[in-house]
């Protein structure tokens, strides 16, 4: 949960996760809809399903009893290099390193290396990891370094606590270092099939794309934008989404349901924020 959403935000969805999948196995039984919801408004739900996918395989291969070995976890779905060493360097005690973002910061800096590859970086955090002699430690120190004092752009070296060992301490930061990623804008037609007695006609997005998985009324993909505004307009990391919403008063038709209540089914925030505009509260 923490990996793309703030510790505020996360905290009282932590609790309710663990109160509704108190282990491996509830998360693994439980139909994918259900891991969704509970999972709804946290964004990248992508999360969510390789979470409910990994405690699957945790139960088949595992016995319902987490993997300690590195490879191991390595195998879970949706686990990375750096996810891996966090879980076994702090569950474990394993010497493995993380390489989050704020980690990639500080060896640049402390080696005075801001070109340093992946490559090179992995070797800097696993040499370190080796000599600290305390692996959870040192991954949590460092990491908590990058996000309170060795900020990307405003490094707070006479605070640091190793900046007499830094190559990089009190020098200029370069402004220009880190790319902006391009937003992409995409137009969406979202037809509104509403009825007094059904609810809302819904249907479930693909299982890859933009709020994958997840339910919303039917969306057409426009080729270019309207001349009329967006109802609705939802930002997300890399793409901007334009919501243009009609209401359709004919039988809906191809894949989908009637849904006279969404507290079963997980929305997308977006389109929970274009029926707050229609005026669709069920």
């Amino acid at each position: 949960m923490l990996q793309q959403t703030q510790v505020k935000t996360v905290l009282p969805r932590y609790i309710t996760w663990l109160e509704q999948f108190p282990n491996i196995d509830s998360l693994a039984s439980a139909p994918l809809d259900s891991v969704l919801k509970a999972w709804e408004g946290l964004g990248y739900y992508r999360r969510a399903r390789f979470i409910h996918q990994a405690a699957a395989h945790i139960v088949e291969k595992h016995g319902s009893i987490f993997p300690q070995s590195f490879n191991e976890i390595m195998a879970l779905p949706g686990i990375g290099r750096s996810t891996a060493g966090a879980i076994a360097s702090f569950s474990f005690g394993q010497p493995a390193p993380v390489l989050d973002g704020n980690v990639k910061r500080g060896l640049k800096r402390w080696h005075g290396n801001p070109e340093a590859t992946d490559r090179q970086l992995w070797a800097f955090a696993q040499n370190a990891i080796d000599d600290s002699g305390s692996p959870a430690d040192w991954n949590q120190a460092i990491m908590e370094l990058g996000a309170t004092i060795c900020s990307s752009r405003s490094p707070d070296c006479s605070n640091c606590p190793v900046s007499q060992h830094c190559i990089a301490a009190f020098q200029p930061v370069d402004s220009n270092s880190s790319k902006k990623v391009a937003v992409k804008d995409v137009h969406w037609q979202v037809a509104l099939y509403t009825c007094p007695t059904k609810g809302i006609w819904l249907t479930q997005r693909p299982d890859s794309g933009i709020w994958a998985s997840l339910w919303a009324p039917p969306i057409t993909e426009l080729k270019s934008p309207p001349e009329d505004k967006p109802c609705h307009v939802h930002a997300l990391t890399h793409r901007r989404v334009h919501l243009y919403s009609n209401t359709i008063e004919n039988d809906p038709v191809g894949d989908g349901q009637w849904y006279s209540s969404l507290n079963t089914v997980a929305l997308p925030t977006g389109i929970h924020r274009l029926l707050e505009k229609h005026g669709v509260h069920l």
